[in-house]
């Protein structure tokens, strides 16, 4: 079983040695994902929600690049700048795993660009 690159134009490519997403079987592993689209334009400066609805809207995209959907998201990391912004990110994110939410750790950490709040990657077992 080898791997597969995955890139969807919905996203800015990316400025790094690094792929959008890897397909290995029917696992999907998708990058630290942030608020930009798809001109790499940073989306929602200063505001946790935004970014957190953008970002995951980015996972979306990626998933359903390859026939998938958010349900089959298994695992996410989320790393945050600041954990002040912990309630607005679950308040959105709750929203994309109404019901049963992938297992989740949340960090907090420096991200590439001090207007980033969040970065999201996530795993994907498709069917």
């Amino acid at each position: 079983m080898g791997k597969k690159v995955i890139y969807t134009e919905k996203l800015a490519k990316p400025v790094a040695p690094y792929s959008q997403a890897t397909l290995a079987g029917n696992t999907l592993f998708i990058a630290g994902t942030v608020a930009t689209n798809s001109k790499g334009e940073i989306v929602g400066k200063g505001d946790i929600k935004a970014q957190t609805r953008q970002t995951l809207e980015n996972i979306k995209a990626v998933i359903e690049a390859v026939g998938g959907t958010m349900r089959d998201v298994t695992r996410t990391t989320v790393y945050l700048t600041d954990f002040s912004n912990y309630a607005g990110m679950n308040e959105v994110y709750k929203t994309y795993f109404p019901s049963d939410p992938p297992a989740r750790a949340t960090v907090r950490a420096d991200l590439v660009s001090p207007d980033f709040l969040i970065e999201i990657e996530a795993t994907a077992v498709l069917g």
